[in-house]
């Protein structure tokens, strides 16, 4: 009669491999053999070496990680290795001894194309969750953590840069027109507040090379666009586009709202990544100063975003309202600026496709349009 309690042999695992004594380069053959928490390494003899066997108890084994195409390796403590292709053994014992456990998932994912896959999509979801959303919300951040000495230097070097060809020329507006605009510009950033250093700077946006009779460069023609510190540069080309000083002073509006808010400064963040956000925020002047080579670029190039746009159009429109009662010469003007033609009028600009206006990073004209219409009469 057999009793219940009959003592089992602990599990027997035999490996084949190859063994390296540590002292030369030479490989030899070897099994490798685990039973219960021992571990028994017998090598043949490769008619220079004799053969040689070893025990250690497998606590003192140590068993490698694995890398893929690589054969498996275990140490042993007199710094001899046994290496071998039979991974699904070394596996065994890995679970067996609860050895690298985190590395197993890993190994697991890798196995799997269903794994990987999904892996790989939730990487791009985070990626394009950062890009769309992080990043965005980090440089808004970092724009309004911004001191004003940086905020400063940034406005001096760019219009440095930007007064040199083939960019802007000197204003061609008589000194009384140019003195007219300062005072209604005056007037615009009185009401917009914010306590920035506002100034208005008057350029021709199509100067010509020194001894040629057509433009020389970087096409800005009608154009107004506001620095992160308060200047505002306004062409030759959108005052004579104007039919009143009632558009240009809708546009200066609308260039205080991207002031006050830094949509400015956190685009061009935005459109640099984060590597230069640490030196503006701690105020290095001479790194600010390298970085704002890249300013005119980024403002005139890559524009606002749909949030800052439709942003600076409501404060636009709220000085519109309150000044004139009406945002009709801010429509008027948007829409010229559009067609590039001095006869449009709001009416002359047609709504783009649903599809092209999903597409869009930065709002349609018509949008901006429909929308100042809709400040104006929820007003009334």
């Amino acid at each position: 009669m057999t009793g219940n309690g009959a003592d089992h042999a602990p599990e027997r695992v035999q490996i084949e491999g190859i063994y390296f004594d540590g002292r030369s380069s030479r490989d030899r053959a070897a099994r490798l053999t685990v039973q219960g928490d021992q571990v028994t390494l017998q090598a043949d003899s490769d008619g220079i070496a004799g053969g040689t066997e070893a025990r250690w108890p497998l606590t003192q084994v140590t068993i490698e990680p694995p890398l893929p195409g690589v054969r498996r390796v275990l140490k042993f403590p007199d710094r001899t290795r046994f290496e071998t292709a039979d991974d699904t053994a070394i596996r065994a014992i890995e679970q067996r001894t609860r050895r690298n456990r985190m590395l197993g998932a890993v190994r697991t994912l890798e196995g799997s194309w269903g794994l990987a896959l999904g892996a790989l999509a939730v990487m791009a979801a985070f990626v394009w969750g950062f890009i769309t959303f992080g990043l965005p919300a980090i440089a808004r951040t970092a724009a309004a953590a911004t001191p004003p000495n940086v905020l400063a230097t940034f406005d001096r070097e760019t219009v440095e840069l930007l007064d040199q060809p083939p960019y802007l020329g000197p204003s061609k507006l008589s000194a009384a027109r140019q003195a007219e605009l300062q005072r209604g510009f005056r007037q615009v950033v009185g009401w917009a507040g914010g306590a920035y250093p506002y100034r208005l700077l008057l350029r021709d946006g199509q100067p010509k090379t020194e001894g040629e009779d057509s433009f020389g460069g970087f096409p800005l023609g009608a154009n107004a666009f506001a620095l992160p510190g308060g200047t505002v540069v306004m062409t030759d080309q959108l005052v004579a586009l104007a039919r009143s000083d009632r558009e240009l002073m809708g546009v200066l509006a609308h260039e205080s709202g991207h002031v006050t808010s830094r949509h400015g400064l956190a685009g061009v963040y935005q459109a640099l990544g984060l590597t230069l956000l640490t030196t503006v925020v701690t105020g290095d002047l001479i790194s600010a100063g390298t970085f704002a080579a890249a300013v005119p670029a980024a403002l005139l190039q890559r524009g606002y975003s749909r949030a800052a746009e439709t942003q600076a159009d409501e404060v636009a429109g709220a000085f519109m309202l309150e000044k004139y009662g009406t945002t009709k010469p801010l429509r008027d003007i948007l829409a010229r600026l559009e067609a590039d033609d001095a006869e449009a009028d709001e009416n002359s600009v047609k709504e783009g496709n649903s599809l092209e206006n999903l597409l869009q990073s930065h709002p349609g004209t018509a949008n901006r349009i429909e929308h100042l219409r809709e400040l104006e009469q929820a007003a009334k």
